[in-house]
């Protein structure tokens, strides 16, 4: 017998319902907080360390499940946890390895925003901060109280490429967890859970989904992915704990990039080439930084690495010492392609400015003094790019720090 209900009892409980499973070329989305269980049994019958515990939209569903295995599969591993930024990802390293006393070293070239996590983690609750060369792996010299090493390949704006290789068997060898901020490889110019004929691996890699798998610039998301599944459990335990989770419709968006993003990366590593070669010909820059280049630091260790001759596309550029903070920020401001913004990966040039000297710990003899532009091409035609850095540096009357022009 079909019991009644009130119209508005059956808006919730619809009586009547299409069938549910049909193939798509999407992935069905599923948005959720509460997760309904079929039976106690079914509730109770289950531990949150499951492949798949659906138990709670912190905890996973269908949707972000499916993203973090295509992430893991993508980037050589096994597991992977997704989380609202890439900082977010970061964060969820240090706060599930660190604790007070732990020794944690990470690279002079490092993202800042982790440094500066590192170092509020020092101040407030005792964790020992040490800075390495990225390209010396001697400049490495973990103690006894060594827990973790933060490896970026290539680094943040300067982009040296590390000695991989050296730094992680140091790090084994020490009994020292390798993490890898992966964000530039995106799982695609090299494998970091098998890099080697020795099939070197790190313990886990963070990836800023905001960059290359995401591709609009319009979403924020990171993940950690590992191999292990012991150290895997360590931070889904603190995943959980710290409520860390991610939208279904943000979990769609990059899941729907996914399947052409290695057509974009391909492409803005071409424009990023086609630019290096023409920026070195420009007399107003003192110094051209990418790791392809046999005149960068670590190209050695990026040409033995990457082997599929991939190198995302980010170009930086120091100009002449004599050039000034006002001149070089005329030069930015006058760029009508690359627009004035943080982030890269997506359809749009992007250009920034920085001051090394205000970012790194350590002496760089490799970097020539003056002011940096980083570039990060978009899907623009490398002509026009090129086009508009000329147009720029044509139009704009640079200032000689000696107030000559």
């Amino acid at each position: 017998m079909t019991e009644h209900h009130h119209a508005q009892t059956d808006l919730i409980h619809a009586p009547r319902q299409a069938p549910q499973y049909i193939e798509t070329i999407q992935p069905p989305l599923f948005r959720a907080s509460t997760i309904i269980f079929n039976s106690t049994a079914h509730l109770f019958d289950r531990h949150w360390s499951d492949a798949y515990d659906y138990s709670y939209g912190t905890h996973g569903t269908p949707t972000t499940f499916t993203l973090g295995d295509n992430i893991a599969r993508l980037e050589g591993g096994k597991n992977c946890l997704l989380a609202p930024s890439g900082l977010s990802a970061i964060n969820l390293v240090n706060s599930t390895f660190l604790t007070s006393g732990d020794e944690v070293w990470i690279a002079d070239n490092s993202y800042g925003p982790n440094l500066e996590h590192l170092k509020n983690l020092q101040e407030r609750y005792g964790i020992l901060l040490k800075i390495y060369n990225p390209v010396d792996a001697d400049s490495f010299q973990p103690s006894e109280k060594a827990k973790l090493i933060w490896l970026e390949a290539a680094g943040s704006v300067t982009l040296e490429f590390p000695n991989l290789k050296n730094l992680v068997k140091k790090a084994k060898q020490a009994h020292v967890l390798t993490a890898l901020d992966n964000t530039w490889g995106a799982g695609l110019a090299f494998n970091a859970f098998d890099f080697s004929d020795e099939h070197l691996a790190v313990d886990m890699t963070v990836h800023a989904l905001t960059k290359y798998p995401s591709g609009g610039g319009d979403i924020l998301m990171g993940s950690v992915v590992t191999r292990d599944t012991h150290l895997h459990h360590q931070l889904y335990r603190m995943h959980a704990l710290q409520g860390i989770c991610v939208s279904g419709d943000d979990t769609a968006q990059v899941q729907r990039s996914l399947a052409h993003m290695s057509l974009r990366y391909e492409q803005q590593s071409q424009s990023a080439i086609t630019l290096l070669n023409w920026l070195k010909q420009q007399s107003q820059f003192n110094q051209v930084l990418h790791p392809s280049d046999p005149d960068c630091a670590g190209h050695q260790f990026w040409q033995e690495i990457c082997t599929t001759g991939k190198s995302a596309g980010l170009v930086s550029v120091i100009f002449k010492a004599e050039y000034d903070l006002a001149a070089v920020r005329q030069f930015c401001d006058h760029l009508k392609l690359f627009k004035l913004g943080f982030s890269w990966g997506g359809p749009v040039s992007l250009v920034m400015l920085y001051d090394l000297k205000q970012m790194r710990a350590l002496e760089n003899t490799h970097l020539q003094q003056g002011l940096l532009v980083r570039f990060c091409i978009g899907l623009e035609h490398p002509d026009d790019l090129i086009q508009d850095i000329q147009n720029a540096l044509k139009t704009v009357k640079m200032t000689l720090k000696t107030g000559e022009q």
